[in-house]
């Protein structure tokens, strides 16, 4: 029986993987239309680079970051449109459970519960959904401390002050001058948002994510470890798995601003130049929507509908 798949995932799949539309089938059919198990199809054959980090976003709303003394959160506040994260109503929600964020931590049950104007997060949110006309959700926060230094923000594309698609917060320890503890944490900030680390060191990143990359890797080596001990097989499987780390680590990536030198290597030279310690304890960067699948509207199937006819029949 033939695998299943509609010219839209032929579509997001070639937009993904940048492969060929009848490798891109192929890899489908092999894959029984799973786009994510097609794409590692698609690596092994040597048809498709590393699938797109970011991706297209799949909800709308927005991103929104606030920092007070060596404490900042990010929170994310989905609706079904963009409409609405240009809405003042839903800006001031979005800023207002930021700050609460500061203060509450980061579980959302317990931002749900916080207080906010005559109620709580949940009845503000409950008013918002019915005022406006939309379903919203409080989908995720995070709150980032140090010490001694500095949390430094920074928003991408923001759609205003604090808010914006993609919210980064990176936590910079340590006791250089404040100044140069900000500037320089900005310019990480902004790697961050353009070059999407998976965790801040080799080891932090997910093991699912590096069984995946060792399980292509063998793969593609096939021909090669065929018949080989297993030593050797994973000696020739190391190379590729750790040229993933290193180019997923935030403290091994190379700077974007210079496009060479690992960040970490970018925050010693600073902090020996300042005459101060400076160290990244942490980092967390939200996009919008990601992870979030968005159903995909037709909208000529739309229009057929509630004409009451069939999208490929002809009009009389």
């Amino acid at each position: 029986m033939m695998a299943e798949f509609t010219a839209a995932t032929v579509k997001e799949l070639r937009e993904r993987s940048g492969a060929g539309m009848m490798d891109c089938k192929k890899a489908l059919t092999e894959s029984g239309g799973d786009i994510e198990s097609a794409i590692d199809w698609l690596r092994t054959k040597g048809l498709a680079a590393a699938a797109k980090k970011a991706g297209r976003t799949a909800a709308e709303g927005l991103v929104g970051v606030a920092v007070q003394g060596t404490k900042g959160a990010v929170v994310e506040v989905n609706s079904e449109t963009d409409f609405v994260a240009k809405n003042e109503q839903f800006q001031t929600f979005v800023r207002d459970v930021t700050q609460l964020a500061l203060t509450t931590g980061d579980d959302v049950e317990a931002l749900l519960a916080a207080p906010l104007g005559s109620g709580t997060v949940q009845d503000a949110l409950t008013t918002n959904i019915a005022t406006i006309g939309e379903n919203q959700s409080l989908r995720r926060a995070r709150v980032l401390s140090v010490s001694e230094g500095a949390v430094v923000s920074y928003v991408h594309n923001a759609a205003a002050p604090g808010l914006g698609k993609i919210g980064v917060l990176v936590a910079l320890e340590g006791n250089a001058p404040a100044d140069r503890i900000e500037a320089l944490g900005k310019q990480i900030a902004m790697h961050i948002a353009a070059a999407y680390p998976l965790a801040l060191t080799g080891d932090g990143i997910d093991p699912a994510l590096i069984e995946r990359e060792a399980a292509i890797a063998r793969e593609k080596a096939a021909d090669k470890i065929a018949g080989k001990p297993p030593e050797v097989v994973e000696k020739i499987v190391k190379g590729p798995v750790d040229k993933f780390r290193k180019e997923n680590a935030l403290l091994t990536q190379a700077f974007v601003i210079d496009g060479k030198t690992p960040v970490g290597d970018v925050v010693a030279a600073e902090a020996k130049a300042a005459g101060g310690t400076i160290v990244i304890k942490d980092f967390v960067r939200f996009q919008l929507g990601e992870g979030i699948e968005k159903q995909q509207s037709d909208f000529a199937a739309e229009v057929a509908a509630t004409a009451g006819i069939k999208k490929d029949e002809p009009v009389a």
